[in-house]
């Protein structure tokens, strides 16, 4: 069982006790919506299945249901410009330290990374970042708080093409995905990262807490109306039963998941497998194998 879906695989057994080759429709029906599986997708997937259903026939609803989760086309190859990534989310999602486990990934990988503290509003988060920085040995841009975060996202960009790096991740302010003038900024800031760097890839990636489970999509909603979202990085999970919000968030924002965060450590995330993710699911409901 994968770890993100251990505390979900538990909750599930602690009311589901006779797995086996097949499982009756009302009984499926409500462990999905207590895996936290938005309800208009639990009817959605279970429209065109059969009173008694088979392993083979649910896989097949939700492999159908699953947004494209394939990472390529969101890399950079690194061949003439930087992968410039702008990490938004509300306050308590985990994005400062998900920026942080980002950056290890790729060092990981033998990348150059760059980070820029875009959050002025809280210097807490300024220095939270900073701490990060020095404790990964990369190079940060900063400026004090109340500082433009335009100007910051702009300044960072220019330093990360003198530089040559191949990753530059800018963190946002926290932000609730109703306040229309933080809204506002953020796609002020999107526009200044185009235009510094026009030729480079400039992704959006938004941070979704785990344990919110399915209210995570309407602020997914908002942010989107906002700035085009290219990927989804869900924190928290080691944390909660709400594994299968992981399926209605892909499925309604049609956004790919690219990562999902597991712990605390900056070694605390792993690439997002739609496989994996679908069998372990499977394996609450029926005999391993079925």
């Amino acid at each position: 069982m994968l770890s993100y879906l251990a505390k979900t695989a538990q909750n599930l057994a602690s009311i589901f006790t006779d797995k086996g080759d097949t499982i009756d429709k009302d009984t499926l029906e409500e462990l999905l919506i207590e895996a936290d599986i938005d309800y208009d997708l639990v009817e959605l997937l279970l429209a065109n299945l059969p009173k008694h259903i088979k392993r083979a026939q649910l896989q097949e609803q939700l492999y159908g249901l699953f947004a494209d989760s394939t990472k390529a086309p969101l890399e950079s190859t690194f061949d003439t410009s930087p992968q410039i990534t702008l990490v938004i989310g509300v306050n308590g999602a985990g994005k400062t330290t998900t920026i942080a486990k980002l950056a290890y990934h790729y060092l990981q990988q033998g990348q150059s990374v760059l980070l820029g503290a875009g959050d002025t509003f809280r210097a807490a988060a300024i220095e939270q970042l900073q701490l990060w920085a020095s404790k990964l040995q990369i190079p940060i841009i900063a400026t004090q708080q109340g500082s433009d975060p335009s100007a910051l996202a702009f300044d960072t960009i220019q330093a990360g093409l003198a530089r040559k790096a191949q990753h530059i991740i800018i963190d946002t302010a926290g932000r609730l995905h109703n306040q229309t003038n933080l809204q506002k900024e953020l796609e002020k800031i999107d526009r200044t990262c185009i235009k510094a760097a026009p030729n480079a890839n400039v992704r959006k990636v938004l941070i979704l807490d785990g344990t919110q489970g399915s209210s995570a999509l309407a602020q997914a909603k908002i942010f989107s109306q906002s700035v085009q979202i290219q990927g989804i990085i869900v924190t928290k999970l080691d944390g909660t039963s709400k594994g299968g919000a992981i399926l209605s968030i892909s499925h309604f924002l049609q956004i790919p998941i690219l990562y999902l965060g597991t712990g605390e450590k900056q070694g605390d995330l792993v690439p997002f497998d739609k496989e994996a993710y679908i069998q372990n699911l499977l394996d609450c409901f029926f005999t391993s194998g079925a």
